[in-house]
């Protein structure tokens, strides 16, 4: 299972909010409420996810064996 807790982590450290993403950054509210809610996002949403938040994949995503 794909799990989003790095991504919330990495908010955290580099001080950036969801606002931010969604408001100055570009990102769709509904792109943030499917990470919350742990659905898929697409790999050009991760790209584009790690060019902003100047970060790797694995900041943002993490494979967790169920």
């Amino acid at each position: 299972m794909i799990s989003y807790r790095p991504f919330y982590e990495t908010l955290y450290k580099k001080n950036i909010t969801e606002y931010n993403l969604i408001f100055k950054q570009g990102f769709s509210a509904n792109t943030l409420h499917r990470i919350k809610k742990g659905e898929a996002i697409s790999t050009k949403t991760l790209d584009a996810l790690c060019y902003v938040l100047d970060c790797k994949v694995e900041d943002i995503i993490e494979f967790v064996k169920e």
